[in-house]
């Protein structure tokens, strides 16, 4: 087996010092090098095909050169883009990404965690987290680098990148109400995340500003962000004999689970029922009907979050902050004015 080629050999080949390699190989350090200088040096790299030590980088600066990233759910169309953000922008920066997927099991949360900060990732980006999240906000505490993404911890003061719950379902609403809908169904999301609990606060809110008052049997909620945990909601409330004209669902897997009810009981969208969903995940402009829905720049948010971080990791001292990004209605087939 021939031997990797070095750091010196990219240099001899580029004509330049090997400090100068270095530099012009490090995303955090390219922006010394002269532009010209760092083309050269990039493309002797690549002719031979140097693979620059993270590991040897990291023993030189304290750092891992990674970060890891937990996600409740890799199944769930929400999170590709919000990934591919955060990858985006950490790769830019030399960084390495670690995910790891709890599919919503807090013991296994707990281990992730731990493993990730057992590995030293120099940060974690964290989209797990519950409104009362005693492990995270303990860790943050101790001084771990950590950005929460999509969600927040209450009575803490992680940095956190979310989009516009409470607007979003305030758009929803106001389009229903301004269509004629006055029984506005919300097939909330679990409330034990702030995502859920949000999203329900800004339904009950813009009830009470359009002075419709809030029938509780129209107000149910899914124990998980499914299709499944959303169909079975969807259905304690008809089997209840509440009949809405219009829901609101906390997001576009709820809303799937709503138009599952809706076929069952032979119900159409919009004829019958009126159906705005919250996410604008990539396929329910491909549903019967294509789905009004609330739509959040979930790459933007990745984006931002390890910007965040990246931030906080070049100075530590940083006051935390949380940023809320815009939400936008989408229109679509799926809303239409109730039946005469």
């Amino acid at each position: 087996m021939t031997n990797s080629p070095t750091l010196k050999e990219v240099a001899q080949r580029a004509g330049v010092h090997v400090t100068t390699a270095s530099r012009a190989l490090n995303p955090a350090t390219s922006s010394l090098v002269n532009p010209a200088t760092m083309r050269r040096v990039q493309a002797a790299a690549r002719e031979l095909r140097y693979q620059p030590n993270a590991m040897a980088r990291g023993l030189k600066t304290a750092r891992s050169m990674s970060v890891g990233v937990l996600l409740p759910d890799l199944t769930n169309p929400l999170f590709p883009p919000i990934v591919r953000g955060i990858e985006d922008v950490l790769a830019n920066s030399g960084y390495t990404t670690l995910i790891a997927n709890t599919d919503n099991d807090l013991e296994r949360q707990r281990t992730l965690f731990d493993t990730l900060r057992a590995r030293q990732v120099d940060g974690v980006i964290i989209a797990t987290a519950r409104r009362d999240d005693n492990l995270f906000a303990e860790a943050h505490q101790q001084g771990v680098r950590m950005v929460m993404v999509n969600r927040r911890v209450d009575q803490s003061d992680i940095p956190s990148v979310t989009g516009d719950d409470h607007d979003g379902i305030a758009m929803a609403v106001r389009h229903l109400i301004e269509l004629g809908h006055t029984r506005i169904a919300h097939v909330g999301g679990p409330q034990h995340t702030s995502t859920g609990r949000t999203r329900q606060r800004a339904y009950r809110q813009a009830l009470d500003d359009a002075g419709i008052e809030l029938d509780p049997g129209l107000l149910v909620t899914a124990q998980e962000f499914t299709e499944g945990e959303g169909a079975k909601a969807t259905r304690s409330m008809f089997e209840a004999g509440k009949r809405p004209t219009a829901i609101v669902a906390a997001n576009d897997m709820i809303a799937l689970g709503c138009l599952d009810v809706f076929s069952e009981r032979r119900l159409q969208c919009p004829t019958d029922i009126s159906l705005v969903g919250f996410n604008d995940m990539p396929f329910v402009d491909r549903l019967t009907p294509p789905l009004s829905t609330v739509h959040v720049p979930h790459y933007q948010i990745g984006a931002e979050a390890a910007r965040m971080l990246l931030d906080r990791l070049a100075n530590p001292d940083l006051p935390s902050k949380s940023i809320t990004l815009p939400a936008t209605l989408v229109l679509r087939e799926s809303t239409a004015p109730p039946r005469a």
